[in-house]
């Protein structure tokens, strides 16, 4: 029977209705008790690592977890992650990059209402991620939710309600799950080695949605702030002209200063692509400006705050942002 380690972070799984609404109350131990099917299935060992919210999560709190699943690695077969679904995203992109190259399924999972919840998801996907959890061929950071296995760096929340609340973007699912078995449908060689941990994020890291009309001296007031620069950007990618080159020359500014610009889109699918446009293709041949192409937002900030962690050398920072990791990075050429 395989032994899996399950850490508690928090969100609506663990939550009880309170005066000022639902609120992270339940223990590790409480969840695992509302599953007893579990024990069926493998052995699995509780650690409440945090209680919140996901709206709190924070940069400091994802090095926290992954520190967690480090600590705990050679004593386990797999891990499981309990989490709030606002954020859960972010978080299984920012573990993609903290922990790479790992042999061993590490699996996040929530629900969209309280495992106390008659009608509650969270019995369902946490027995799903347990399964997950202990597969030989799952690996590395996943996102098990309403059946779903998905990569870290593919997930959004997509449906605030709804049990089917995660969707993969632009990226196939990597498995289904249903009574208890697994239908892969992308099966991957596991990697060899030892997992590769990381143990710092620069959180200094701004997205900004352009919306029509916008002043370009935002750009501006932003940069004394921040190291990095995320502009969502209107269909494959540009930055306005309007009657003068004011946006070429902020994000100039920033480019000067030795922190890059990340150009993505505001459009949910199929990604940037910035040469299509004169609008994109200007601020393209700024040295400095990269595009997102099919990466997640979550996964375009996560990674910026890994990369900014290690260098802040354009050269070096273009060079790590293209480099995929985890299947983060596609580009239809």
């Amino acid at each position: 029977m395989k032994q899996i380690l399950l850490i508690a972070t928090g969100g609506t799984i663990a939550s009880r209705p309170t005066e000022n609404g639902l609120a992270p109350e339940l223990c590790a131990e409480d969840i695992l008790g509302c599953v007893p099917a579990l024990a069926s299935l493998c052995h699995i060992d509780a650690l409440q690592l945090m209680n919140i919210d996901s709206t709190n999560m924070t940069p400091e709190r994802w090095i926290a977890i992954a520190d967690c699943v480090k600590d705990h690695y050679f004593r386990y077969d797999g891990f499981v992650i309990t989490h709030g679904t606002d954020t859960m995203a972010y978080t299984a992109s920012a573990l993609s990059y903290l922990i790479q190259n790992s042999a061993k399924p590490i699996v996040l999972t929530g629900s969209q209402k309280s495992i106390y919840d008659q009608e509650t998801d969270a019995r369902r996907n946490l027995f799903d991620a347990c399964l997950a959890a202990q597969d030989d061929t799952l690996h590395g950071v996943l996102l098990v939710f309403d059946g779903r296995v998905i990569s870290g760096t593919r997930a959004r929340k997509t449906h605030t309600k709804s049990m089917n609340a995660f969707s993969s973007i632009d990226y196939p699912d990597l498995a289904l799950l249903r009574e208890g078995k697994i239908l892969h449908y992308i099966r991957q060689q596991k990697p060899a080695g030892l997992p590769a941990f990381y143990e710092k994020l620069d959180s200094r890291v701004f997205v900004l949605r352009l919306i029509p009309g916008m002043n370009p001296d935002v750009l501006l007031s932003l940069l004394p702030a921040f190291d990095a620069l995320v502009i969502e950007s209107f269909g494959v990618g540009g930055l306005p002209c309007y009657e003068q080159e004011d946006f070429l020359a902020a994000v100039h500014a920033w480019t000067r200063e030795g922190k890059p610009i990340v150009i993505t889109t505001q459009v949910p699918h199929e990604g940037s692509d910035i040469a299509v446009y004169q609008v994109g293709a200007r601020a393209a041949s700024l040295p400095g400006v990269l595009q997102a192409h099919t990466m997640t937002v979550e996964s375009v900030v996560t990674k910026l705050m890994w990369i900014l962690a290690q260098t802040h050398c354009l050269e070096r920072i273009e060079q790590l942002f293209y480099t995929p990791v985890a299947h983060d990075l596609l580009r239809f050429e």
